[in-house]
């Protein structure tokens, strides 16, 4: 049983067999037939203009970063949001400051933003990044006022927003929304195809056409312009077509995985999760996370270390409630003794 992450998921077979009709060109000159009607779906449900295909939701996030700054300009967003902790690394490409916002459950402080957007003397807010859901914060779902807000303050300074979305759709179905009621507060969005929605591999950015007119020139010189992608790509459109509502499965997974582990032990602290991620809290007194991790493991159930003292799991589609049921065995053994309770 994994739990490491929703990036295990396995493509569907109506996803093999539309790789295996799909209708194919080079990207990179003509383009791809696949890949164009793949890029418009995306656009249309995210209620943008144009979409572009990309390799990785890291490029993709990349890609608007250099699409909407210049050289020597800043990019406000959630200190312990993925852009900021696993990406920023990319801004040395193009010269670009990220500055970490403190802010609570994946939301910024609006105040601190605020003054990072009107801060003198320094350089220049020119972005602003949202992530939803919110894979360090136990994918949380950012609220749509909060996010009008960020909005509406980056408008008033000048800045765009851009929002990586790599679980959009898991936070829309969280919220009840349509997508595009989530894009709406942003300039350019990227999503991930091969999570939850479990195609193989890829990306869409989608934002104006001109946005995305820049960004595949970047997508260029960054190496991720692909030949006959469209045999990628086509799972990636039944993913957005089929895939997307059943996300409400992984999130009641999720909760039974997070209600269970609460009656386990009282110290073994879990978020109530709002999608499909959970975050354990191990006790002062427990072992570290990697030993957590190799005793599980050696029980057949795979999970990550999310720092000394916290466990990561991710529900997704090849975890039912019976296999949430038989990992929950596994950690009622495990706990006691791990606790020094046996």
């Amino acid at each position: 049983m994994d739990l490491r992450s929703d990036t295990v998921t396995l493509p569907t077979p109506a996803m093999y067999e539309r790789m295996r009709t799909a209708a194919l060109g080079d990207d990179g000159l003509d383009g791809d037939p696949t890949v164009r009607q793949l890029e418009d779906e995306a656009a249309r449900m995210l209620g943008k203009e144009a979409g572009l295909f990309v390799p990785t939701a890291t490029m993709g996030n990349l890609i608007a970063v250099l699409s909407h700054t210049s050289r020597q300009g800043q990019v406000a967003m959630e200190a312990s949001s993925h852009m900021y902790m696993s990406e920023r690394a990319g801004s040395t490409f193009g010269g670009i400051a990220y500055v970490g916002i403190p802010g609570v459950a994946g939301a910024m402080d609006l105040g601190a933003l605020e003054e990072a957007l009107q801060r003198p003397g320094t350089l220049r807010t020119e972005l602003v990044c949202m992530e939803t859901s919110h894979a360090n914060a136990g994918g949380a779902v950012l609220p749509l006022d909060h996010m009008q807000a960020v909005w509406s303050a980056a408008q008033a300074a000048g800045a765009h927003v851009h929002l990586d979305g790599a679980r959009l759709f898991n936070a829309a179905v969280a919220l009840g929304v349509p997508p595009d009621a989530i894009a709406r507060y942003t300039d350019s969005t990227v999503i991930c195809l091969s999570k939850g929605l479990s195609a193989p591999a890829g990306s869409v950015i989608v934002g104006s056409t001109a946005t995305i007119q820049g960004a595949k020139k970047l997508r260029k010189m960054l190496g991720g312009t692909q030949r006959q992608i469209g045999v990628v790509a086509a799972a990636g459109l039944v993913a957005l077509q089929t895939q997307v509502a059943r996300l409400a499965q992984d999130h009641a997974q999720a909760r039974r995985l997070s209600d269970g582990l609460r009656r386990i032990d009282p110290q073994f602290r879990v978020n109530i999760p709002a999608t499909n991620i959970l975050i354990a809290e191990l006790p002062d007194t427990a072992p570290d996370s990697s030993a957590w991790v190799r005793a599980l493991a050696q029980g057949g159930l795979l999970v990550r270390p999310n720092g000394a003292r916290r466990l990561r799991m991710v529900t997704h589609r090849h975890l039912g409630a019976q296999a949430i049921d038989l990992a929950l065995e596994r950690f009622q053994r495990l706990v006691p003794v791990l606790l020094g309770k046996a």
